[in-house]
């Protein structure tokens, strides 16, 4: 297997881990589950190199190539980076959680939905195909939302999570509508082809459509304006959720979207005013809100909100060089936030409350954890020496080359700077009121340091906060280019990671930032009592309205559609096809094609008149159940022979062995119901279902006869060609069902099953009542097994079941085959169930059903399976011809194999149900007394 494949697989078999050792101590929880992402983290470093040297490394395999589909994976620049933080945060992780947690959390559960989230992000960061990444999205958001739900006692954790699915989740299936009209515009769903396909794209009168329901996907990740209100109520997850998902990885999603498609989507006034304009708004808007929150992690939430803005801002930005600052400032936001929101985490658990108003002068109490935090904060203020001022720097640089506003592109770099003030006024906030200002007020715990090792993860952060401020250029200079390159899809425009670029604009703007945050910060009273003029919106109560809203409305619609009867749900089923099919039909000038009609004969003519007869009784009898049940099947044997007439023997035997197994079915259900239906259509209602049905039928009836007598050009040519070569059968049908297409038999058997064991759950227990005489009040006859009957059904087993294993044996090559025999099979235990009673079978048969139906899926899967060991592909048969004395020449196919577990399966599946069903009639219940 290629090595790349083992780095999104290792997190996915780590989610096995901590449920396999949860039971143990907590230590050897955390230690197994860092195991297989730490492997998949040095797979990364073993390959950093090449990538840095301009060497991707990829991994494809062929899986719906006809959809576009494949098996996909790249690793370049950009996702290598991504996958760096992916997995190096996400073993702090790890090691934060196994403190945090408390002893009544389940640490296995919550490692277990980390591993899967982790295995999610990786999925999407690395795909090379559009349609694997969406799949990958959409378990992102699954995956975060077992984890914001963790603490699912919680209201708050519950709303917070379904607000955060529904918008995420409605996102995808934007992007899934984009991704499929992209494909339809460049015929490929490949990355590669669509990031060198951007002129085209760009070009197409469908781009606009393109790009917006692109974004919609990479908005609702990133909770950008007006979507951003599901980030703050997804803090009701525990503290190492956010450190992960809302920092570093979940809403870095769609940021990882729009720099991904940038050289496929980008370059265009539209994308400008959008992409620039929401990230420039929810930069301002983010700024802002945090300002005024008292609760840490809702200041923090508000804080991220606002630098994915100025990241979406600076993706949006006309120059290739804000591209590089963006992939710059991501790198930069994930150390300095995901420390943050750990160091906010452990002050919630060491004092017990989150509040400002309560959490003043920390510093005394806990020095070591006050100090990380301030640099941090420092850094997401972009104080120098901190990675977060070099990252605002370089945005400040690219604020002031913008011309795409004409007069009023000096909004940009004003409002930019405005945005920078508040960051350093909430940050500053977050340093003073915290750890400075008087004494703790109320704490339900008294202030101390956290363990030793819950501070580790955020010690390593932070230094890398120092670090790269320092040494920019030695610490992720070589990444940052590669993922540069990746992100422009062409040459990398040149820059620089200095410290010191002189006494410039971005300094000055820098200075200003800082002084007014400062300004702002100890003027703030004014602006809080402002502010409390305003009535916070609860986002989760109107979110909870607006789905209320919806659920109501929709209800009123539903109600209205679903009054209870059948006949109109057939009514308008049917009106709606009527008209569906009218339209195209009125366009067709002739019915009559070229092709010559059939000859017929007088066989014919009274077949075709048994069958309509068959028919029109059935409906004109159908409140007499039993004469209606005769009656249809008459119509059942002429379509039997109307198979075999046309030359399709398969067709026919199997025709007539449902037609038998339906009878007996319907015969049991029939007994539980009234023998005569009452009267319940008036005249009206009799006249409109007549008419309606008899348009249907004319139109029906148009179509065959336009398509029977035309040429008709279908596959069945390529199946007779290679029927023998490819399958090592003559027939046709049957080389089809277990070779050609055996990956579909292998699930119809499996749904078979499947249905077969929820019928018999239903049934198993149920209660019916049972009539205690016929249509006419006559008492049922005491002679419930004729003997008669009882013999010539035990005549008749063994013949039948001959017949059932020459059906089969021969099924490869002759009409025949698994599904046939097992059904013959089926009817000829079902008669000696009639003809005997249960209470006689179940002494005589001891099978059970159940496990011949996972017998026989299990046998056809094996088969497939067996198919890798000689490197095919799953379900390829293998034939070969033999010789044996007196025997002769003979063929063995792997195909009968996966044939005998399609006949396990039917019988297993028809038996559980009719014999199953034929037990509520015994008489180990007593017959309850017809009610008049």
């Amino acid at each position: 297997m290629n090595t790349l494949l083992w780095l999104p697989l290792l997190p996915l078999l780590g989610s096995l881990v901590p449920l396999l050792t949860a039971r143990y101590h907590r230590n050897v929880c955390a230690l197994f589950t860092a195991i297989l992402p730490f492997v998949s983290l040095l797979i990364v470093l073993e390959m950093t190199p090449d990538v840095l040297n301009g060497v991707n490394h990829y991994a494809f395999a062929e899986w719906i190539p006809q959809l576009g589909l494949n098996i996909a994976f790249r690793l370049d620049g950009l996702s290598l980076l991504f996958a760096i933080l992916i997995l190096g945060i996400g073993l702090l992780v790890i090691l934060y959680a196994r403190y945090y947690l408390s002893s009544k959390d389940s640490i296995g559960k919550f490692y277990a939905f980390l591993m899967l989230f982790m295995f999610s992000m990786l999925g999407v960061v690395l795909s090379d195909n559009l349609l694997q990444m969406w799949m990958f999205w959409e378990l992102t958001s699954i995956s975060s939302f077992l984890l914001i739900s963790f603490w699912g006692h919680k209201s708050e954790a519950r709303r917070g999570a379904r607000m955060a699915l529904t918008i995420t989740g409605a996102g995808g299936l934007a992007l899934l509508a984009g991704i499929i009209i992209m494909g339809n515009v460049i015929d490929s769903y490949s990355l590669q082809v669509a990031l060198d396909s951007g002129d085209i794209i760009r070009a197409h009168s469908a781009y606009p459509v393109i790009l917006v329901l692109f974004l919609l996907g990479a908005f609702t990740k990133s909770a950008q304006f007006p979507f951003h209100f599901w980030l703050p109520h997804a803090m009701a997850a525990p503290t190492p959720v956010s450190a992960y998902l809302h920092s570093a990885t979940m809403v870095k999603a769609g940021i990882f979207l729009m720099a991904r498609m940038h050289p496929a989507l980008a370059d265009t006034d539209l994308w400008f005013l959008i992409v620039s304009l929401t990230g420039l708004t929810t930069l301002l808007l983010g700024a802002y809100i945090a300002l005024f929150k008292h609760d840490l992690k809702g200041l923090l939430a508000y804080s991220t909100i606002s630098h994915l803005g100025l990241i979406t801002l600076l993706l949006g930005l006309d120059t290739r060089l804000s591209t590089v600052a963006a992939l710059f400032h991501i790198i930069n936001h994930a150390t300095f936030k995901a420390s943050l929101f750990m160091a906010a985490g452990i002050i919630d658990h060491e004092t017990g409350s989150r509040d400002m108003r309560q959490l003043n002068g920390l510093w005394k109490y806990m020095p070591h954890t006050a100090t990380l935090a301030m640099v941090a904060a420092s850094a997401m203020a972009g104080v120098p020496l901190l990675n977060g001022f070099l990252s605002k720097e370089m945005f400040f640089t690219e604020t002031l080359h913008q011309e795409a506003l004409g007069s009023l592109s000096w909004m940009i770099p004003v409002l930019a700077t405005i945005g920078a003030v508040f960051a350093v006024a909430y940050s500053t906030r977050f340093i003073h009121d915290v750890f400075f200002n008087g004494e703790p007020i109320n704490l339900p715990k008294t202030p101390h340091e956290a363990p030793r090792y819950m501070r580790v993860p955020v010690e390593i952060l932070v230094a890398l906060c120092l670090l790269v401020g320092i040494f920019p250029g030695f610490i992720v200079g070589d990444l940052l280019y590669s993922a540069s390159l990746a992100a422009i899809n062409g040459p990398v425009p040149e820059y620089s990671l200095s410290i010191w670029h002189g006494f410039n604009y971005p300094l000055l703007m820098s200075f200003v930032a800082t002084a007014g945050g400062l300004i702002i910060y100890y003027y703030r009273q004014p602006l809080f009592a402002f502010q409390s003029n305003f009535a916070e919106p609860d986002a989760k109560q109107i979110f909870e309205d607006v789905m209320q809203n919806i659920i109501h409305r929709v209800t009123g619609f539903y109600n209205l559609l679903e009054n209870g009867s059948l006949q109109r749900y057939n009514y308008l089923l049917i009106s709606l096809a009527v008209v569906m099919m009218a339209a195209p039909l009125m366009d067709l000038s002739s019915t009559l094609g070229r092709r010559p009609e059939l000859p017929y004969t007088i066989v014919d003519i009274t077949a075709a008149l048994l069958l309509s007869v068959g028919a029109l009784m059935t409906v004109i009898c159908h409140r007499k159940r039993m004469l209606a049940l005769i009656t249809l099947s008459i119509v059942g044997f002429i379509v039997s022979l109307a198979f075999a007439r046309f030359s399709a023997p398969d067709l026919a035997l199997t025709q007539l062995s449902v037609e038998v197994v339906t009878i007996v079915l319907l015969m049991l259900s029939l007994f539980f119901l009234p023998q005569k239906a009452q009267k319940q259509s008036n005249p009206r209602r009799i006249i409109r279902d007549l008419s309606l049905s008899s348009i249907v039928g004319g139109l029906i009836g148009t179509i065959c006869y336009a398509l029977l007598t035309r040429p008709l050009e279908s596959i069945s040519d390529f199946f007779i060609a290679n029927s023998k070569t490819g399958g090592g059968g003559t027939n046709v049908v049957n080389v089809i069902l277990v070779d050609f297409r055996g990956f579909d038999t292998l699930g119809e058997i499996t749904v078979l099953g499947i249905a077969a064991l929820g019928i018999y759950k239903l049934i198993s227990r149920m209660r019916l009542f049972m009539p205690s005489g016929d249509l006419y009040g006559r008492p049922w006859s005491n002679d419930a097994h004729p003997m008669m009957l009882a013999v010539l059904s035990q005549s008749l087993l063994p013949i039948a079941l001959l017949v059932s294993a020459y059906i089969f044996l021969r099924g490869h090559n002759m009409p025949g085959g698994g599904f046939i025999a097992g059904l013959i099979t089926s009817v000829a235990i079902i008669q000696q169930y009639i003809a005997h009673g249960v209470d006689w079978m179940k002494h005589r048969v001891k099978i059970d059903y159940q496990i011949l139906i996972g017998s026989g899926i299990a046998i056809a899967t094996l088969t497939g399976l067996g198919s890798w060991l000689f490197d095919r592909p799953f379900l390829t048969s293998w034939f070969d011809y033999f010789y044996l004395p007196i025997v002769g020449k003979f063929e063995l196919a792997s195909a009968m194999m996966f044939d005998l577990g399609v006949y396990l399966t039917v019988i297993g599946a028809t038996m559980l149900i009719l014999a199953n069903l034929g037990k509520l009639t015994t008489s180990e219940r007593p017959i309850q007394k017809e009610e008049e």
